[in-house]
């Protein structure tokens, strides 16, 4: 008998779903989500099965699985799931399913897997930990039954250098449309000591800094609009923006609301001169923002979701540190359930891609609102 790992095919579901349900009492994926996972491009269902001849026969058993899931736009992979059949305990098969995944995740070009693990479950914290994989945070009430989970990750393609990194909380924005107002109470909490986000604020935020109309429904927050926000709740803020011309005007059609979004721009950028707010007009570089970052500042960026989503839709996130390949941001948003609050955090992005990623429309605008301590 010898153990193969190969890809999932739609006629192994029904086997999946038993082997789910064998071996995990809850937090059960479901027949649809294992079919959802066949169909995408940003998942693998990879199998583990027993070989055995008999007779002339060679017959296939499935003793296990991993599911991936391959986050679009940044280096960033999950182990969503590994599970052994009970049956099959002992044999290797979770060794060749961690060490399939870590080699499907390469051929994607991720560079960091990360995974959850119940923090009761010894044994494959034993097995993880002997692959490399080192703890790096806790989530409480993880599970459905309410116990903990360990976070754990590993660096499957090394580079030259450690990341610089700066500790700061994970915020999930409450609207699609506050992710700016969740991206700055994450650089409020992590330097005004006083500061406590909540969802009210989060609100009052970017009522503060809404620029009332975007493309479609709800506007979203203007680069100036945050940064006098930040400084009206004790952080010392400046902007960085490559066009003086008005913000986010491109893709408005309707006269009025082009006329309203223009107004909000000149509004913001005459209480930015009353109030003393620095606003810094250059086409800025990435090593700029690093410059500022390893001087203590925590940059608030824009960014297009094209490349994460094909939406090309206006985001804010938080440089969260770099190392020689990769920019690591905290985004706010959890763009699917396959997500969770561990894939936002320091979330890894190759450098040419985040430079592309951080030119907004057909202007190619560049904005950050930087926030300090002094």
């Amino acid at each position: 008998m010898k153990i193969v790992v190969r890809n999932a095919v739609s006629q192994d579901i029904a086997e999946l779903v038993q082997l789910e349900n064998t071996v995990f009492k809850t937090d059960r994926i479901s027949r649809r989500s294992f079919r959802h996972a066949l169909n995408s491009d940003n998942s693998a269902l990879l199998m583990a099965c027993e070989i055995e001849e008999r007779d002339g026969t060679v017959i296939e058993s499935i003793v296990g699985y991993s599911l991936l899931h391959l986050h679009q736009g940044t280096r960033l992979a999950r182990l969503y799931s590994l599970a052994v059949s009970h049956l099959a305990r002992g044999k290797g098969v979770a060794q060749a399913l961690l060490q399939a995944s870590e080699q499907e995740a390469l051929s994607k070009n991720k560079i960091v897997l990360r995974l959850e693990v119940n923090e009761h479950n010894i044994p494959a914290i034993k097995l993880y930990e002997k692959f490399g994989y080192r703890k790096f945070g806790h989530y409480d009430a993880y599970y459905e039954d309410l116990s903990n989970a360990l976070r754990m990750q590993k660096r499957i393609r090394h580079l030259s250098q450690e990341r610089v990194s700066v500790a700061l909380p994970w915020i999930q924005q409450g609207t699609p449309f506050t992710c700016g107002p969740a991206s700055l109470q994450m650089g409020l909490a992590a330097l005004v000591k006083s500061y406590m986000a909540d969802p009210d604020d989060e609100l009052q935020i970017w009522r503060e800094a809404t620029t009332i109309f975007m493309t479609s429904g709800h506007g979203g927050c203007h680069p100036m609009g945050l940064a006098l926000a930040a400084k009206k709740r004790g952080a010392v803020a400046q902007v960085w923006l490559s066009d003086k011309s008005p913000l986010f005007v491109d893709g408005v059609r309707d006269a009025l609301k082009k006329d309203i979004v223009t107004r909000v721009h000149s509004m913001f950028a005459k209480e930015c001169d009353d109030k003393q707010v620095p606003i810094r007009y250059f086409a800025m570089t990435l090593s700029d923002l690093l410059m500022a970052f390893d001087g203590g500042a925590i940059p608030i960026i824009l960014i297009s979701t094209y490349r994460m989503d094909g939406k090309k839709a206006p985001h804010w996130v938080v440089l969260s540190g770099y190392d020689d390949q990769c920019i690591y941001v905290h985004d706010p948003d959890p763009s699917s359930n396959e997500h969770s609050s561990v894939d936002c955090q320091y979330v890894p992005i190759a450098r040419e891609d985040f430079e592309k990623m951080s030119r907004f429309g057909q202007t190619r605008l560049q904005t950050a609102v930087l926030l300090s301590t002094t």
